[in-house]
C-alpha cells in the first residue's frame, strides 16, 4: 500500500460514501427524527459492521455467497424484512401521541445494534468491497487479504467521519423541527418512509 494508491483509495472511498445509499440515509433519518447522537449511535453500528463484510471480502466468503443464490437471497430478504419491521415502529410512533421525555430517553446501545443488524444483513455491501479492492491492491506487495483489510479499515474511519458529520448537521435540523410535536410525529412517518425505500431497494435491486 504505496501512498499514491492510498490517496486514491480515500478519494474514491469518500466519494461513494457520500453518494445516496442505505447506510447514509439510514443516519439522516435517525438524525432527523431524534438527535445527533441517535445517529452517531447507528453510525459506530453500520462502521461496526462493516468489519464483517471487510473481513468476508478479505479471504473469500462473500465470492462465496455472490454465487449461491440461495444464499444471497436469504441475507437480502432478511435485511428487507428488518427495515420494513423498522419502518412499522416509525409509522406506530408517528401515529401516536407526543411523548417529549420518551423522546429524550434514546437507548444508544439498541441504535447501536441497530445499525450493525441493518448493515449485516445487506450483502451488497461485502459485493461492494469485492469490486473496490481490486482496483488498488499491488499483488506484487504481498498478501493480498492484509491489503484489503488495510484497505478496509481506511474505509471504515472516512466512513464514520462523514457519517458523524451528517448526524451533526441532520441532527440540527431535527432539533428545530421537533420543536413542534406535530412535525416531531411527521418525522417518524418520515423515518418510516426511508427505511421503507431501502427495504424495497435491497429487496428488489440486482446484485
Amino acid at each position: 500500500m504505496d501512498l499514491t494508491s492510498v490517496i486514491s483509495f480515500l478519494g474514491a472511498a469518500v466519494l461513494l460514501t457520500l453518494m445516496p445509499g442505505p447506510d447514509n440515509l439510514f443516519v439522516l433519518a435517525q438524525s432527523i427524527a431524534q438527535d445527533k447522537k441517535a445517529g452517531i449511535a447507528t453510525a459506530l453500528g453500520l462502521c461496526s459492521g462493516l468489519i464483517a463484510h471487510i473481513t468476508a471480502a478479505a479471504i473469500g466468503i462473500s465470492a462465496i455467497v455472490y454465487q449461491s443464490a440461495v444464499a444471497f437471497a436469504i441475507v437480502k430478504y432478511a435485511g428487507a424484512a428488518y427495515l420494513l419491521y423498522l419502518a412499522c415502529q416509525s409509522f406506530r410512533a408517528g401515529g401516536g401521541s407526543f411523548d417529549l421525555k420518551a423522546r429524550r430517553a434514546l437507548d444508544y446501545p439498541s441504535l447501536y445494534k441497530r445499525g450493525v443488524i441493518m448493515n449485516l444483513l445487506n450483502p451488497k455491501v461485502s459485493l461492494f468491497f469485492l469490486a473496490l479492492f481490486p482496483q488498488f491492491i499491488d499483488y506484487s506487495a504481498g498478501s493480498i487479504s492484509l491489503q484489503m483489510i488495510g484497505y478496509g479499515f481506511l474505509f471504515i474511519i472516512q466512513a464514520l467521519v462523514i457519517f458523524s458529520l451528517i448526524s451533526v448537521f441532520a441532527g440540527e435540523i431535527g432539533r428545530f423541527l421537533n420543536r413542534s410535536p406535530a412535525m416531531s410525529r411527521k418525522l417518524n412517518v418520515l423515518q418510516g418512509a426511508l427505511f421503507t425505500l431501502i427495504g424495497i431497494s435491497i429487496a428488489f435491486g440486482e446484485k
